[in-house]
């Protein structure tokens, strides 16, 4: 049989070497795609901080999906048991690595080659806000990320998130709602 792909965005996810599965399973796993690969990129680059590692993460996350799409009880948290993948990789991958080492502009400039056009003004505005948000979530607790990036990115219920990262309900609500007045705070100290 001929290997099958799914397409999302820039990336190519390469279908595993199966059986010719039925239409219905390459039906399901496209439509997880199209539905939720903007969601779970979204969260994925939330957590990581890298474009190149977060599209990694998130062929891993499809890979994963299709290898175990016999398993998956149609329940209707389609994006839940995605996003649980996603955050099982991440958690693994923090592990594996430790933690990541940030460089500064001029470190980056001299280890990777300039590219070969320069760099929309728009695009460093949009840049310097998000270099905000990342700084201010940094300094939230490792829980509080997560709980809000799968509440914003994921756009999960209160539920699905405590399911997602292991906690009562309760304890969900609270790092949210901690870590939102953490981040206005944090917000308001860096624009004044």
């Amino acid at each position: 049989s001929q290997p099958q792909y799914l397409i999302f965005g820039p990336v190519k996810v390469v279908a595993m070497p199966s059986p010719e599965p039925p239409a219905i399973d390459r039906d399901a796993v496209s439509r997880w795609v199209r539905e939720h690969g903007r969601f779970v990129r979204g969260y994925l680059l939330g957590l990581v901080r890298r474009p190149d590692v977060a599209d990694d993460l998130l062929q891993e996350v499809f890979r994963r999906a299709w290898q175990a799409r016999d398993r998956y009880q149609e329940q209707g948290h389609e994006r839940a048991w995605l996003l649980r993948i996603a955050d099982n990789l991440v958690c693994d991958r923090a592990r594996r690595q430790g933690k990541e080492q940030t460089v500064d502009e001029e470190t980056w400039r001299q280890l990777e080659p300039a590219g070969r056009s320069p760099q929309p003004e728009e695009r460093l505005v949009r840049e310097e806000s998000q270099v905000e948000l990342r700084q201010a979530l940094d300094q939230l607790t490792e829980l509080q990320q997560r709980v809000l990036l799968l509440r914003y990115y994921g756009e999960m219920d209160f539920g699905q998130i405590a399911q997602v990262v292991g906690c009562p309900l309760s304890t969900a609500l609270s790092h949210a709602r901690r870590g939102l007045l953490a981040l206005r705070k944090l917000m308001a100290e860096n624009a004044s």
